[in-house]
């Protein structure tokens, strides 16, 4: 499909998490206001929910599909799917949305398989009624060139919109397989199966890691000739601003930080258990813990466990918790911390905050699983480790506590390849040249 010689449209469509701070929002967040940067009309709309951000928002006042009320009522209630207009819209208002976000925020992915597979289904599916509202909408929005997923999980929609809207579709990659894998049987093979059906209305997959592409593309029977990587990347403001490090002597005092949401998911406890190890065996007693990253209603008891466990090892005042920090503060947090492990349980497709740790110069110790061992390789900012154990994380870290020199060469090296290779301007280039695999013939960036 060839687009037009003219200044290009695309469509982002977004989910929203609601309350919940949500990686894939940050990344496509950051994705559409790099592509504005360059000169690209790009239109950022919200499914679900209303978005949480710590960055400027670009939906712009665009209005939410897919509001969440709806989208269930449609799964629940047959006679739904045909109430009227002013109904609809009603449970489509702020107030509702923002009172269902509170609600998302303790969904699992076990308690929606069956909605899942319908809005797999897209046109054939329960919510066939929000998909023809959107693409109408859509159909007025200066003649797109191209419609892009978030994730797989909106694969539903590619068909009704390439041929409402004439143009094609594109979908990232972000780390649906944990998502998919922890749901109950039937619906857990169904939504498999389902998506791969689908898939085949996608006319290009993006991928963030070449491990995650080549893993999904057996999971789905992807056309290799459709699949691409491009790293996701992150706005650079506010990193630049950081002072220069102070150079550490060996016995210094060590920050060891974690900065995820604040699940066992992301390995927060194997965290906690390296450092009481660390701690507990006498061999640095210098050694603090910061905990930073998204907490909420459905965390909360995990956290107070953990603290509780800090607490009856007597180490309370040398940890600290920065639940649901603003941006400043994120990058704060990663200034000040001297190394970050996120030894996350999940299958990553690639981990946003190894790239954020990293631009404020602070390197990793990760699990050699998922797409750490990619990105760390590719930027060389931290070391890996295996198996993904406390007591192999405690192994790792050691020899590093003991070695400033090496934390902040590992850091500098990091930093380096960031700055160059994993910005949101960079993300925005790559996306561009992808597209052009999708057979559109689009102008150079405006703002080279």
């Amino acid at each position: 499909m060839l687009g037009r010689a003219h200044r290009m449209t695309l469509i982002q469509l977004t989910p929203g998490a609601g309350g919940m701070y949500c990686g894939n929002c940050f990344r496509d967040n950051a994705l559409v206001a790099a592509l504005r940067r360059l000169g690209y009309d790009t239109v950022m709309v919200p499914l679900y929910l209303p978005m949480t951000l710590d960055e400027s928002p670009t939906v712009n006042g665009t209005p939410t599909f897919f509001g969440g009320i709806n989208v269930y009522l449609d799964q629940q209630l047959a006679w739904y799917r045909k109430a009227p207009g002013w109904l609809r819209r009603l449970a489509d208002s702020p107030a509702l949305l923002r009172w269902a976000a509170g609600k998302a925020a303790k969904t699992r992915a076990s308690d929606v398989g069956e909605l899942t597979v319908s809005m797999l289904l897209g046109e054939r599916g329960n919510q066939a009624r929000d998909l023809e509202e959107m693409a109408g909408w859509l159909r007025h929005v200066k003649s797109p060139d191209a419609v892009l997923l978030s994730n797989a999980l909106l694969a539903g929609f590619s068909r009704r919109l390439r041929e409402a809207l004439g143009c094609p579709v594109v979908c990232f990659l972000q780390s649906e397989e944990t998502f998919l894998d922890s749901m109950g049987e039937p619906w857990r093979t169904r939504s498999w199966e389902t998506l791969r059906e689908r898939a085949r209305d996608v006319d290009l997959w993006v991928s963030p890691t070449r491990y995650f592409a080549d893993r999904m593309s057996a999971r789905l029977g992807l056309d290799p000739a459709r699949l691409c990587v491009v790293p996701n990347g992150i706005l650079l403001e506010g990193y630049d601003a950081l002072p220069e490090r102070n150079r550490k002597a060996p016995g210094d005092p060590i920050t060891l930080g974690f900065f995820a949401r604040m699940c066992a998911d992301k390995g927060l406890d194997v965290v906690v258990d390296a450092f009481l190890a660390l701690r507990t065996g006498g061999r640095h007693p210098n050694l603090r813990l910061r905990v930073g990253g998204g907490c909420g209603p459905g965390d909360q008891a995990y956290v107070s466990e953990l603290r509780g466990r800090l607490s009856a090892a007597g180490l309370e005042t040398s940890v600290s918790f920065h639940p649901n920090v603003s941006r400043e503060d994120k990058i704060a947090f990663y200034a000040a911390c001297d190394l970050i492990s996120v030894p996350s349980r999940m299958s990553e497709s690639f981990g946003l905050y190894l790239v954020e740790s990293l631009a404020a110069g602070t390197p990793l110790v990760q699990p050699d699983v998922s797409a750490f061992g990619e990105v760390l390789k590719d930027t060389g900012g931290g070391v890996l480790y295996a198996p993904n154990t406390s007591a192999a994380l405690a192994t790792a870290l050691e020899p590093l506590l003991a070695d400033p020199a090496r934390l902040a060469s590992l850091g500098a090296t990091g930093k380096a390849a960031v700055w160059s290779r994993y910005s949101d301007t960079a993300m925005a280039r790559n996306v561009v040249s992808a597209l052009r695999l999708a057979g559109l013939q689009l102008p150079e960036p405006a703002n080279r």
